[in-house]
């Protein structure tokens, strides 16, 4: 089968597609004939062996996965045919067939794409996470977003209003990605240019309530600033690429809160928590409530082009690789 692999740490170019041997099917395991790979902020780093985890070269990027069940073991709810999406972990996921452990696998409902299954799982169970777990989101409450247009900030901005959110405030950058976000339904659009000022004057001088902020960097000082009495801001990753430090006198003085968000670790540490938060949300997906944009699609053999385009900015929405 085909698969892509990193040989060496030179970032995206260096991704090759090789000829593998397809996965065996065992008692233990689902395979799965893959539709569609997720693309995301980790498997960039990775290239770059910038990322906390370092695998062995050459390896297999890539972590969320959409297709169809080529063989299930027995007892299994799954059975061949049925349209799935499911988790490999940090890689291996970008291959023609992979093989999922059950309790990280899931039925796609009908209502969904294969295309827009692969964006699914990493960026809307990571934002369900961040609201409800580590944030502590609560009915009627604003919720600001940095890098809006982003695949973290397309699940926020869409999720958000089914947790209880009264206000989503979306940052961005172009007006290309404005109209992205407008079309997705933020109640107000900022641009990054001056957008603490703007979110102040919007909120009547509150601020808002809960800052989702993926991309950190020196936003992070005016996100703080930019809190309610009592707000949290959730600290979600680091596209900016430099970690940014608080000064914990602003938290002290408006009882706020800098939340860490590791979702991976946290389920990581029990996978059947994924199963929980799946239950909340496909109810929502297979009636069409929570609508999943679709992706920017690019042809499998063309990850390195992908990849890049997430590292410089360039896309709007999540991005996937498709083979079938």
């Amino acid at each position: 089968m085909r698969a892509l692999m990193v040989t060496a740490l030179d970032g995206p170019r260096a991704l090759a597609q090789v000829e593998v041997d397809e996965p065996v099917a065992d008692d233990s395991a689902i395979l799965v004939e893959v539709h569609a790979v997720g693309v995301s902020f980790p498997d960039l780093l990775l290239t770059q062996g910038r990322y906390q985890y370092k695998p062995e070269l050459p390896f297999v990027p890539g972590g969320e996965v959409a297709g169809i069940v080529r063989s299930a073991p027995d007892g299994s709810e799954y059975s061949p045919g049925d349209r799935v999406v499911g988790l490999t972990g940090v890689g291996g996921a970008m291959a023609e067939v992979v093989a999922l452990p059950p309790e990280t696998t899931f039925f796609l409902p009908d209502t969904i794409s294969m295309a827009a299954g692969a964006a699914l799982l990493f960026n809307y169970l990571t934002v369900h996470f961040a609201l409800v777990h580590r944030g502590r989101l609560e009915e009627g409450e604003s919720v600001l977003v940095q890098g809006a247009a982003g695949g973290i900030g397309t699940a926020a901005m869409t999720l958000a209003p089914h947790l209880g959110a009264s206000r989503t405030i979306a940052v961005v950058s172009s007006e290309e990605k404005a109209e992205y976000v407008r079309s997705l339904g933020a109640s107000d659009v900022v641009a990054t240019g001056n957008w603490r000022d703007e979110v102040l004057a919007i909120t009547d001088g509150r601020g808002v309530d809960v800052v989702v902020d993926p991309v950190g960097g020196d936003r992070f000082t005016d996100s703080v600033r930019s809190l309610a009495t009592g707000g949290r801001i959730l600290v979600m990753g680091f596209t900016g690429r430099d970690i940014p430090s608080v000064k914990v006198n602003r938290l002290l003085l408006k009882n706020a809160s800098a939340v860490g968000v590791a979702w991976g670790s946290w389920w990581a540490e029990d996978p059947r928590r994924l199963s929980a938060q799946w239950s909340e949300l496909c109810p929502l997906l297979a009636s069409g409530a929570l609508k999943i944009p679709e992706p920017t699609r690019y042809p499998f053999e063309t990850a390195a082009e992908a990849l890049l385009d997430l590292e410089h900015r360039r896309t709007v929405g999540k991005s996937v690789l498709t083979l079938r």
